[in-house]
């Protein structure tokens, strides 16, 4: 079992930085950034692309990477040049963890983007399989959505090219369908953290439960011993804070000097 934290980077840059490099010194295995433009009203989110480079220039060990990233209101050449370069720059720690995105007003709508979930879908599927093949050489594709013709350089540091994680709201299949061509899955539960029971009764929905070096990135529910969430087939649990919170960020700042919590979540 690996853990991480996901910081919401609503707040100063230089802040964020130093989360990052204080969640290295206490254990911590991963630091993700969520991928917002504006959220809800008050919200100050920086961009996460830029800030993962910063990150990557004040650590050493941590993973890296978004959780998640809407593809369909992103060029996907553009996440592939920034998930390269973000590669390169921490010497092969970086993940892409993607997904339909939220809230669909403030996030597509409001900024002209497309907001319809079933065309999104469409948009991220078709941008997942552009991403993948310019991470991995020449690529020409003329799709419903997309036309690229590109060779990009320079190559990322993981070869083929740095794991991809499909985030996805359970019992939903088709994120689990959409997930399973890829590296890893982050399933969230609809109302609460997902336990154990559920996140082995979701990953069980296509008869194929977990599988040998496939990534599952689970929230988890506190005082949950992280054994259960092993056994349910669970290979990162990485802990987060909303900034809707009172004081999120003193929040964000006690969990990453607590470190993870090996015993339970």
């Amino acid at each position: 079992m690996r853990f991480g934290i996901n910081i919401p980077p609503f707040t100063d840059p230089a802040r964020v930085v130093g989360w990052a490099r204080e969640a290295e010194v206490s254990g911590w295995d991963g630091v993700f950034l969520w991928d917002h433009v504006q959220w809800r009203p008050g919200a100050a989110p920086l961009d996460p692309w830029v800030m993962l480079g910063a990150l990557a220039s004040v650590t050493a060990t941590v993973r890296l990477g978004t959780l998640v990233t809407p593809l369909s209101r992103r060029r996907p050449y553009a996440v592939a040049k920034q998930l390269t370069t973000v590669d390169r720059l921490s010497d092969g720690r970086a993940v892409l963890g993607v997904g339909l995105g939220e809230p669909p007003d403030r996030d597509f709508a409001d900024l002209g983007e497309e907001s319809d979930p079933r065309l999104r879908a469409a948009m991220l599927d078709e941008a997942l399989d552009v991403v993948d093949q310019l991470l991995r050489g020449p690529t020409d594709v003329d799709g419903d959505h997309y036309r690229v013709r590109a060779d990009l350089h320079p190559r990322p540091v993981q070869q083929p090219r740095p794991p991809i994680w499909v985030a996805g709201v359970a019992p939903h299949r088709r994120p689990l369908a959409r997930a399973r061509r890829w590296d890893g899955i982050v399933p969230i539960g609809r109302d609460d953290h997902l336990t154990p029971a559920q996140l082995a009764d979701y990953l069980a929905l296509d008869g194929t439960g977990a599988s040998p070096g496939w990534d599952v990135v689970v929230d988890p529910a506190s005082g949950v011993p992280v054994q259960e969430y092993a056994d349910a087939g669970a290979t990162w649990l990485v802990r987060s804070v909303s900034p809707t919170e009172e004081r999120w960020e003193h929040q964000v700042d006690a969990l990453v000097r607590e470190g993870p919590v090996t015993s339970s979540g």
